[in-house]
């Protein structure tokens, strides 16, 4: 695998190294010792898995807090997403800064989302799949979520909003509600 710094602190672009030959190719999609070997939480409790029907669909901005923090890798194994991280980590050297990144079926591309991130995407196309790789078990009592559109991360998601829950439309803008506020 072929780790890929962005500007945000532990954060990773994961592309293959692929094996090819006649038959098509080989690849390491995960390997605890090489995230280790980054800094990386290599532990795996949770894989999920989300299907979205249509293209616009965004999902997020989730994270959970202590003591039920979770790093994520997240691929695309259908269609295309965007997908960005918040650092949410107030002690961070990039706290409230955000990347977004597209991985899709054709760049095989994973993003290591560390624990205290937020996390979220929006589908590219139609009938996109995602899959998730989580190193804590989902806490509903300890996630906490921003709204997609906070100005005070004004993200520029790359098409108009077409499905969202409600839950998602529902979270508190980060201004009015997480200031001052540590987790």
């Amino acid at each position: 695998m072929k780790f890929t710094k962005t500007k945000l602190k532990d954060a990773f672009i994961i592309d293959l190294e692929q094996r090819q030959d006649h038959r098509g190719f080989f690849a390491r999609t995960f390997c605890a010792q090489e995230f280790a070997a980054h800094g990386l939480k290599p532990v795996i409790a949770q894989c999920n898995l989300s299907f979205n029907y249509k293209k616009g669909t965004l999902r997020g901005m989730h994270y959970q807090i202590a003591p039920a923090r979770e790093a994520k890798l997240i691929r695309c194994t259908q269609g295309a997403i965007y997908d960005v991280i918040i650092d949410m980590r107030p002690d961070s050297p990039t706290f409230l800064e955000h990347i977004g990144v597209e991985l899709t079926v054709e760049n095989r591309r994973a993003l290591y989302v560390p624990a205290m991130c937020a996390h979220g995407y929006q589908t590219l196309v139609d009938n996109t799949e995602v899959i998730y790789q989580v190193s804590g078990f989902y806490a509903p009592n300890y996630e906490r979520g921003l709204r997609y559109d906070d100005p005070t991360f004004n993200i520029a998601w790359p098409l108009p909003v077409s499905q969202i829950s409600q839950k998602d439309t529902a979270w508190c803008l980060f201004q009015s509600f997480f200031m001052g506020a540590k987790s």
